[in-house]
């Protein structure tokens, strides 16, 4: 179950934490795991200045090595951990410390922010939104900042949000042609907290629906949808809460790798972080509210029922009192007393009136007692 988190996950599925994914008690420093169902690595290098652009797909890490040693800015993307030898070469590549390759490739990582001196690894968990339904995929995103130079590791090869920032790239629009790979790192890490408003806002409709649902009909569906968005939330909590304070970590300790004005860039990215932080609290009451509404409101429909069942023993009571007196059929033979009712002429059809006449009156008393509007919209639905 931890794969299903692991690729692609809607972070619905409770993981189940066993040592094929941790290390066990001893374990030396820097060792990777390598997950059996992981992709093979894809990679893709983008490197530009305010003139050039080269967007392209390389065979071998080792590729990337004359474009590392110019002043351009280059972008390496890996997609895909499901090979460990060019994972290590890729590390020796990018000169990475054991640490940073074992954090990098062992995941899932909680986010955070790390200085390596001439390197700065930030972690972040993505999430982007399902086509047409109420939920998300989510992997996790390592990104390596150096003087010249941004590796991003991603988990999967498809579903990112970099893709706007490789158009802006591409077509040069705005000024991240004209900065270093601070910005770069920092367009990145905008896109990553921006995929959460997506997610959050078909998450929003959903429960509006589920509010709609809860108040006319729920079932035992609507619990499980609200238990389900309830789940998702407190993991997009996980996800963002330590992402908010990774981001303000890179703003408030200094680093050579990051330049005063990026930021200032930066402050804003924290600050939409604040705002998904909100939103995805605000859901979590709003999906609490709903299930105390829930039960609140299947209470109220099993008491209408209980009410519209009190009513008809009400009414059948007395008739059956009625109707078992003159079940008794005693000798009329033997004493006048002994239902002399059972010799009238008309005294099946007075039988029957009396108990019709018992049973209106009962319904009329009610009526006027407002008893019985509840009871029939329950009957009907």
């Amino acid at each position: 179950m931890i794969k299903k988190l692991r690729r692609f996950s809607k972070l619905a599925t409770k993981p189940s934490y066993t040592d094929e994914f941790y290390h066990h008690p001893g374990t030396m420093p820097g060792t990777i795991i390598i997950d059996a169902d992981a992709p093979p690595p894809i990679i893709f290098l983008i490197d530009y200045n305010q003139t050039d652009f080269v967007r392209q797909q390389i065979a071998t890490p080792e590729e990337c090595i004359p474009y590392l040693d110019t002043e351009s800015v280059s972008w390496v993307d890996v997609q895909g951990l499901g090979n460990q030898d060019i994972l290590q070469r890729l590390g020796q590549v990018f000169d990475l410390h054991p640490l940073v390759l074992e954090d990098v490739v062992n995941v899932p990582e909680r986010p955070k922010v790390e200085d390596y001196e001439d390197q700065l690894l930030f972690i972040a968990r993505m999430v982007v939104p399902k086509e047409r339904t109420c939920g998300f995929y989510s992997e996790q995103v390592s990104l390596i900042l150096g003087k010249n130079y941004l590796l991003t590791v991603q988990e999967e090869p498809e579903h990112d949000c970099f893709e706007g920032v490789r158009t802006r790239i591409e077509k040069g629009r705005g000024i991240i042609k004209q900065q270093k790979a601070d910005y770069l790192a920092y367009a990145l890490l905008d896109a990553i907290i921006d995929g959460f408003f997506p997610v959050l806002e078909l998450y929003g409709e959903r429960i509006q629906e589920l509010e709609e649902e809860v108040m006319l009909n729920p079932t035992r569906q609507t619990l499980q949808d609200i238990y389900k968005i309830r789940r998702e939330l407190l993991q997009l909590r996980r996800a963002i809460w330590p992402q908010r304070d990774a981001i303000n970590s890179l703003i408030r300790d200094s680093s050579v790798l990051i330049d005063q004005d990026v930021r200032i860039y930066l402050r804003d990215c924290y600050d939409h972080a604040v705002q998904v932080m909100d939103m995805v609290e605000t859901y979590r009451e709003l999906a609490s509210g709903l299930m105390d509404v829930y039960l609140s409101s299947v209470s109220n429909k099993m008491n209408e029922i209980m009410k519209l069942l009190t009513i008809v023993s009400s009414i059948f009571i007395p008739l059956t009192f009625v109707a078992g007196i003159y079940g008794m059929n005693f000798n009329t033979e033997k004493s006048p007393y002994n239902m002399p009712e059972l010799n009238w002429y008309w005294g099946y059809p007075i039988c029957m009136g009396t108990m019709g006449a018992i049973a209106g009156c009962l319904l009329f008393f009610f009526w006027r007692r407002g008893w019985l509007e509840n009871s029939v919209k329950i009957q009907k639905d």
